[in-house]
């Protein structure tokens, strides 16, 4: 984690400039599929490029939002199960159809915000900044200011932990697979470009928003990561399902700490909270961008029934696409009362899926744009080819390396589904293109001038 997450920053930085410059200029809702288009447009590629840029990216935007709002329900149950006396106090272990019913209600709550006017929405973003902020800070002094046994600066920055239960021995593949934790984290700056036609001077502003969006997350983040790991003695027990919180090991970390001091661990309880309201707002921002995604693909024409999630009220919000995305994210959880891997494959498109459509726009940017790309006021000069070949072959690194197998010996029940799920909505928009788009989609409709 210490070494991963500023691994991860470094090179998430290089495909956020590389977005930021593209952004600046062609600033407009659709983002990433818009960028396809006309980066495309002097090949004729552009209605193709947009419809598989799209795809990804507004399927990838309901996988976050479905995978933060579940993973924020799946902490409320822990922090039922400690508030109650935790696993070995007799405390209360919500089923997971309650579990359901906390990420149904915790998206109705979302909807709802999201169908208020922008001047809403904007003080609701305001004060979820301030509140990660000031949030992560207390966090990152209090934890290991309270516990009573911290770890050694040596223990924090040299120890490599490899009692995993997964089967995994190989140090470099252990590492890899953690920079998942870093890379799932540091996505959804997109947001930045789908609200550009809600933003002023959004040719400046909007890439503004990207790059301080990531650069705020990577030095914050990695601050918090320091913090918990310095209360962090004894990794095995902190995942043992047999623990308070029931293996979830950063509710452990925070109980423990306060629980060793205190003799009650209330105050880690009051530190979970903390960190619940700010998944919930991160749960908020992504339908924020999901709607303004599905808003301005559908009023080209590229979903099903645009006609319906393409209206807005009279306040400018899409009411009916801010509805579709928290429906949409409903559904997509529904998998896990059956199965966690069937769930698991399908939210693993959240980093991927929304990766590979960052990546497209900048690769058709590098290649086909390379000559007639006329950057807006925000650029990276001479350097804005090499930034995005550096985002480009990170995107793809990742690609392999989270499609890896992650328990060993592989099984029906350990198998890493991710490739499965990438490559079925692959071949679903290849199918529909070939099958139907390619005749009617035109690419988006613009009034912008070249």
């Amino acid at each position: 984690m210490v070494y991963g997450w500023p691994i991860a920053g470094a090179f998430t930085a290089a495909v956020g400039l590389a977005m930021a410059e593209i952004c600046s200029a062609y600033p407009t809702s659709g983002g990433l599929y818009f960028w396809s288009a006309r980066l495309c447009t002097h090949r004729r590629w552009g209605p193709f490029a947009a419809w598989l840029t799209g795809w990804f990216n507004v399927v990838g935007q309901w996988a976050v939002t479905t995978s933060v709002d579940y993973s924020l329900a799946q902490l409320i149950q822990v922090i039922i199960l400690l508030a109650t006396g935790g696993k070995n106090g007799g405390g209360y272990l919500a089923s997971k159809y309650m579990v359901i019913g906390f990420h149904a209600a915790i998206l109705l709550s979302h909807a709802v915000i999201n169908s208020l006017p922008i001047t809403f929405l904007s003080f609701f973003g305001q004060f979820a900044a301030a509140w990660n902020m000031l949030g992560v800070f207390v966090l990152m002094v209090a934890v290991p200011t309270v516990a009573t046994e911290r770890a050694s600066a040596e223990f924090v920055f040299t120890h490599f932990n490899t009692d995993n239960g997964a089967g995994i021995r190989s140090n470099l593949y252990i590492f890899v697979l953690g920079l998942l934790m870093s890379q799932y984290t540091l996505t959804g700056y997109d947001a930045s470009a789908h609200m550009t036609e809600e933003t002023k001077n959004a040719d400046k502003n909007g890439p503004i928003g990207i790059i301080s969006a990531i650069g705020i997350s990577i030095l914050v983040g990695w601050g918090y990561i320091l913090g918990v790991t310095f209360a962090v003695k004894d990794i095995p027990y902190l995942l043992s399902p047999d623990n308070d919180a029931g293996g979830y090991a950063i509710a452990e970390v925070f109980y423990l700490a306060f629980k060793s001091r205190y003799g009650s661990g209330a105050g880690g309880i009051v530190c979970l909270g903390v960190v619940a309201v700010a998944v919930y707002f991160c749960g908020m921002s992504s339908v924020t961008s999901n709607s303004r995604m599905a808003y301005a693909f559908s009023r080209d024409g590229a979903m099903p029934f645009s006609s319906v999630w393409h209206k807005v009220n009279k306040q400018e919000v899409p009411i009916n696409a801010v509805w579709l995305s928290a429906l949409v994210a409903l559904c997509m959880a529904l998998p896990s009362l059956g199965s966690l891997v069937a769930f698991q494959a399908m939210v693993s498109i959240a980093t991927i899926g929304l990766y590979i459509s960052y990546a497209l726009p900048i690769l058709f940017r590098v290649t086909l744009a390379r000559k007639y790309f006329v950057p807006g006021p925000f650029n990276l000069g001479r350097y804005g080819v090499l930034v995005g070949w550096v985002a480009v072959l990170w995107v793809a690194t990742i690609t392999v390396l989270f499609s890896l197998p992650v328990t060993y010996p592989v099984t029906k029940d350990t198998l890493n589904y991710t490739p499965v799920a990438v490559g079925g909505l692959l071949f679903l928009v290849l199918a529909s293109w070939l099958l139907s788009a390619r005749h009617w989609f035109k690419g988006p409709v613009t009034n912008l001038d070249g």
